[in-house]
């Protein structure tokens, strides 16, 4: 992948450096197994950032044949991780013999097809009810309705935060009003269930509607309108952090620490704003207490 970007070196490193660090963090992942330690000789460790980015720089150039024949018959390739979607007007038996030839480009890498009018991709469900593509919300039959819980110890933002973006998840899938209404009071009961107070619930679905300029409650006659207007809305990039004028600070989070953010900023403007290193902007970030429910959760892993 380095060398097919022509890259010298990533963020001040050498490609042989990088090169060498994730050879050594492939080659040596270990984990233990009723008080035995064992080696993994093959594959990398799940969950592990580098496994991700060297399996999809694999997939990149894995698929580089599929997507080009996908494209020159005018179809749609669409992958995430190891989930591929694809819409292609090939007849069945046809699209089935280039299924089959693709299984043979790696004897490692193995494509199961669903082929049909409907299709689940990721947690999305799509539908083609007689030319009208139809969407809502998918969840896998292991699905349960565990959010994070509204009594832990995490920052209120990040309570607040979820029934935001779920809501707004909702909005962006779900087709119809109808179905709109159903995963709308499905996340709510979701939310009672985690110990969600119905007031912080109705804040936040209020919120993703002034968020969009939306000034009156969705009905069956407005929502395609304002859903549209939501689809359309450009999503602000993730800004690059220039780690050079940027220091992490890391605090434990709990109830007697609630306004310590607001107080650091103070004493920082306070005793640190003639000074040159004011030109560097402190992050304040939160790391969990270490109680016993968390050791015996990752005791458990």
């Amino acid at each position: 992948m380095l060398d097919h970007l022509k890259l010298k070196q990533v963020g001040g490193l050498k490609i042989e450096t990088i090169i060498r660090l994730s050879r050594f963090v492939m080659k040596n992942n270990y984990f233990s197994n009723n008080s035995q330690f064992y080696h993994q000789v093959r594959g990398g460790a799940m969950g592990s950032p580098l496994t991700l980015t060297v399996a999809n720089c694999y997939m990149f150039f894995y698929e580089k044949q599929i997507v080009k024949q996908i494209s020159n018959s005018g179809g749609l390739y669409f992958r995430y991780i190891d989930d591929i979607f694809l819409t292609i007007n090939w007849p069945a038996r046809h699209l089935f013999n280039q299924i089959d030839r693709w299984n043979h480009f790696d004897e490692n890498i193995k494509l199961s097809e669903k082929i049909g009018s409907a299709a689940d991709f990721l947690d999305l469900h799509m539908e083609n009810r007689d030319g009208v593509l139809f969407t809502t919300v998918y969840q896998k039959p292991s699905y349960e309705p565990y959010y994070l819980p509204f009594n832990s110890i995490h920052p209120l933002h990040m309570k607040k935060n979820i029934p935001f973006t779920m809501l707004l998840r909702v909005i962006r899938y779900c087709s119809t009003f109808q179905t709109y209404l159903d995963e709308r009071e499905k996340l709510r009961m979701a939310l009672l269930l985690n110990k969600y107070p119905n007031k912080i619930i109705e804040e936040q679905f209020n919120n993703v509607l002034l968020k969009y300029n939306i000034d009156q409650p969705l009905t069956n006659f407005n929502y395609y309108k304002y859903r549209q207007e939501v689809m359309n809305s450009p999503i602000k990039e993730k800004a690059m952090i220039d780690y050079e004028a940027v220091m992490f600070i890391h605090f434990t989070c709990c109830s007697t620490m609630k306004t310590f953010p607001a107080k650091f900023h103070l004493l920082w403007n306070k005793y640190f704003q003639e000074s040159p290193i004011n030109e560097i902007r402190p992050v304040l970030g939160t790391r969990n207490v270490k109680n016993i429910q968390r050791r015996l959760a990752f005791n458990m892993i």
